[in-house]
């Protein structure tokens, strides 16, 4: 993360420094590292001490943050406990959608229990997944089986080496296979 602090009727001291990076470090742990930069401006008006904090995040998200106080500590503390917080939202906004997936668009069915929505609502439609290729190799029944026995497939699609037939072998729910010729 690129940091830049600047000081208005401050100079910028290494204990400073460190104490602004220390509190950064958290708010990097806090983003999993997806704060890009990090802008500090410490100013200083008569005995009041300014903390000014901006920080940019992945995704075009800028949190701000604005401390006060009569020292430095307790100013650095304010304005990182203010962008924590929005961190915590943006995280959880993160999460909520890796939770989520993409959004998928189902066709909507009519509801059984009309408009006004008083029944129970209607399962989602189930989705089909085409598989653009798969190999037809010409092959034995017994082949078929062993090769079915062995994988975790559930079925197999064969040219019958015997009679040349497009055949399907599959497993049964009572753990025997079923065995389908087509002509």
């Amino acid at each position: 993360m690129r940091l830049d602090i600047t000081g208005r009727h401050v100079e910028v001291t290494p204990n400073l420094r460190q104490l602004i990076t220390s509190r950064l470090k958290t708010l990097e742990r806090v983003l999993n590292d997806a704060a890009v930069s990090a802008q500090v401006i410490v100013t200083k008006e008569k005995y009041r001490h300014k903390v000014e904090m901006v920080i940019h995040a992945r995704g075009d998200h800028t949190l701000t943050g604005l401390g006060e106080g009569n020292n430095w500590p307790l100013a650095i503390r304010q304005a990182s406990q203010k962008i924590e917080q929005q961190a915590k939202k943006l995280k959880g906004k993160w999460d909520d959608r890796r939770r989520k997936g993409p959004a998928r668009r189902t066709p909507r069915e009519p509801n059984a229990a009309g408009a006004d929505g008083g029944g129970v609502a209607a399962a989602p439609a189930t989705r089909i997944v085409r598989a653009r290729n798969y190999a037809v190799k010409p092959m034995s029944v017994e082949d078929a089986a062993m090769r079915l026995e062995a994988g975790p497939d559930t079925f197999l699609v064969f040219r019958n080496a015997d009679d040349d037939a497009l055949t399907v072998l599959y497993r049964r729910k009572d753990g025997n296979l079923g065995l389908i010729e087509l002509e």
